[in-house]
């Protein structure tokens, strides 16, 4: 297989694995997010702040991080998902969104922890990974960072010499 071919068919697997794990996962929050708000007092306005809120949040918060991350990947400088502000917004996804799987049901266990906790591993990285199988510089980026690689180059240009 050419590397042409290689490059075209990681695109590929990138698109399809986010064309299914985001759909299941705004889908599943929206869910969640209703049932859980549903145990909140009738009349309380909080009660749909969960299923509105959180897919938004969601997408907004892990396509940011994603785009920030894929732009300096781009530019080969040290990845900014170093900043606390990027890295509080993706915890606050995660915990918001397997507080809500977990609130949902009405016995909750381990095994709803953990489907929670998967679905939300995966619907995440699947936005996150939407700046980077969109952009047109990626088969240049993985060219160039392999090269680096080989020589034995820091990718970001921060070796310690």
């Amino acid at each position: 297989m050419s590397e042409r071919g290689a490059l075209r068919g990681l695109r590929v697997l990138m698109w399809v694995v986010i064309a299914i794990e985001v759909p299941v996962y705004l889908v599943w929050l929206v869910e969640v997010g209703y049932l859980t708000g549903q145990q909140l007092p009738r009349g309380d306005v909080a009660r749909w702040a969960p299923p509105v809120l959180l897919p938004p949040a969601a997408v907004l918060f892990c396509v940011m991080a994603g785009w920030t991350w894929w732009l300096s990947v781009v530019s080969g400088t040290r990845s900014s998902l170093r900043e606390g502000w990027i890295v509080a917004s993706l915890v606050f996804v995660a915990v918001s969104s397997v507080f809500c799987g977990v609130a949902s049901v009405d016995d909750p266990s381990v095994s709803v922890g953990l489907l929670s906790a998967a679905v939300t591993g995966l619907g995440m990285i699947g936005l996150f990974f939407i700046p980077a199988a969109a952009s047109r510089q990626m088969p240049d980026v993985i060219r160039r960072r392999a090269a680096e690689r080989r020589t034995g180059a820091d990718p970001a240009g921060l070796d310690d010499t």
